[in-house]
């Protein structure tokens, strides 16, 4: 074989190697992977989506509103004295609300919807504040910086919270903007207790204060998750010792926490002097952990502790304390993962869970279906032809460009799911539909003696299935842009099936049968 004249053979045998080192050699997982992350256990490094392995699937809008292009103040204080008034007047925490002087951006992490802070009160909250603010001024949904905040944050809570292989993203449709949380073979509760809510901690200082004769409780707070330096693994606790989370904070965090513990009491009178669990309203000094505005724990400053921050020598070592351990273990995913900075509304958003039993289902269907496909095919190019010669290549040049686009498919990481089955399905389809131009326009026109003629023809058909392939290719991209679900799988798969097929399979089913019909 002349390897100048089938190097459009050579080219597909090449892809095909690599399709297979693609599909069957495991590269940090593959086939001996965690087959709850959604990865095949049949030998293969393919991966499934929900609809193949099971799982959950959240899609839902941030909760909030912003303003653009406001002109803000470039010093940090004053900004977060501007932050503190806007909170104020909206009666919200300090948490939902976000000024960012370098993007010109006002957020408020309220839901309208739910009566919280409409845009009247948001607009009229920031012309108090000086700043020209009109109702229709203000957009539903959060900043874009805000929106990849989220994702980068859901994302590490899936990682660390033990649901393997599920990820968060973001889709932008004709509307506001979207979070997308897929996780395979989890059901709907377990996405949502750990997702369902920000997982904002802070440690918050509670102790009495005299004020006119009288005795007030003040709650001032000490630090939060930006404070934090590193945090380890919970642990049990040992005797009457509750479950803990040691933390390390940072260096300003620990010197604002040793001068409130000396300033407050904590480190004198208030030396184990936490009486939370008795009395909630006169709970003395205790050292509040507080997630998402619920008390965790109560804790009472030690002795040891104590006498360290009076000795000038607190290094920043810290233990968070829960009443349990698996409280301690949330606690540890929310310091490590970082807190949301808004919630979900999971209201206006939908949820799907589907068995892992019926995937299984769906998996074999799918399998039928493709293999009944195939055979259609098949059958349909035999009856035609009726010359093994030109079908037989004819059909499995389709079944390598679908090989070429498996190992594609595992190159990439794509987790398939039914629409990715269909396209493979409309590829197998499109593509002996090509083949077909192709031998007609060569076989049907006469004898073909010699080279010259049969370029001349595979050149004329070239030209037809290019154009097709061109018209599908425009037709299905903005599906694969736009972000609507199944549909943008099926455009995706569809179109890099056409790609391949014009830009390899198709020159090498040409040279195949020039080598059968000059020979």
């Amino acid at each position: 074989m002349n390897l100048r004249e089938n190097w459009r053979l050579v080219l597909l045998s090449l892809l095909l190697v690599l399709s297979s080192v693609a599909l069957f050699v495991p590269f940090g997982g593959g086939a001996s992977g965690n087959a709850d992350a959604g990865v095949v256990d049949t030998g293969t490094t393919l991966q499934y989506g929900l609809e193949l392995s099971g799982g959950t699937r959240i899609r839902a809008p941030v909760v909030g509103m912003h303003v653009d292009q406001v002109e803000l103040p470039t010093d940090p204080s004053t900004v977060r004295d501007q932050e503190a008034q806007l909170a104020s007047r909206l009666n919200v925490s300090l948490s939902d609300v976000r000024m960012t002087p370098s993007q010109g951006t006002v957020e408020v992490f309220a839901d309208q919807n739910n009566g919280n802070v409409t845009k009247a009160e948001f607009a009229a909250a920031m012309g108090s504040l000086g700043y020209e603010v009109s109702e229709g001024d203000i957009d539903d949904g959060v900043t874009a910086e805000t929106l990849d905040q989220m994702e980068r944050t859901l994302d590490d809570k899936i990682n660390r919270g033990g649901l393997t292989g599920g990820d968060a993203s973001i889709v932008r449709p004709a509307g506001e903007p979207l979070i997308v949380v897929e996780v395979p073979n989890a059901d709907r509760s377990e996405v949502l207790e750990l997702i369902g809510s920000r997982g904002q901690v802070q440690i918050v200082a509670h102790f009495p204060e005299q004020r006119n004769g009288t005795t007030e409780y003040r709650d001032v707070p000490l630090f939060d998750q930006d404070g934090i330096q590193s945090v380890q693994n919970a642990q049990q606790g040992r005797g009457e010792q509750p479950p803990y989370v040691p933390i390390t904070l940072e260096p300003e965090a620990t010197e604002n926490f040793s001068n409130a513990m000396n300033q407050f009491g904590f480190t004198n009178e208030g030396i184990s002097a936490c009486r939370y669990s008795q009395n909630e309203s006169d709970a003395g000094y205790c050292l509040y952990t507080v997630r998402d505005g619920e008390v965790v724990f109560a804790a009472s400053m030690s002795p040891g502790l104590a006498e360290i921050i009076r000795n000038d020598e607190f290094d920043g070592g810290f233990q968070t304390t829960a009443s349990n351990f698996s409280d301690a273990q949330r606690l540890q995913l929310d310091l490590q993962a970082g807190a949301l900075p808004s919630n979900l509304d999971l209201n206006a958003g939908t949820s799907f869970f589907l068995q892992p039993s019926l995937a299984e289902e769906f998996k074999l269907f799918s399998l039928i279906t493709g293999f009944v496909a195939v055979l259609a095919v098949a059958g349909t190019v035999f009856l035609r032809y009726r010359e093994p010669g030109v079908a037989a290549p004819m059909v499995l040049t389709a079944a390598a460009e679908v090989f070429i686009l498996l190992g594609f498919a595992s190159a990439i990481g794509l987790a398939l799911d039914l629409s990715h089955i269909a396209g493979f399905i409309a590829v197998i389809g499109t593509g002996v539909d090509d083949l077909i131009i192709i031998a007609d326009e060569i076989l049907q026109e006469g004898e073909v003696r010699t080279g010259r003629v049969f370029e001349s023809r595979f050149r004329k058909a070239f030209w037809v299935i290019g154009a097709a392939a061109a018209t599908t290719i425009i037709a299905l991209s903005p599906l694969a842009v736009l972000s609507l679900g199944d549909l943008q799988g099926f455009a995706i798969v569809t179109i890099v099936g056409v790609l391949i097929g014009v830009l390899v399979t198709r020159p090498a089913y040409g040279n195949i049968l020039r080598n059968i019909v000059l020979d």
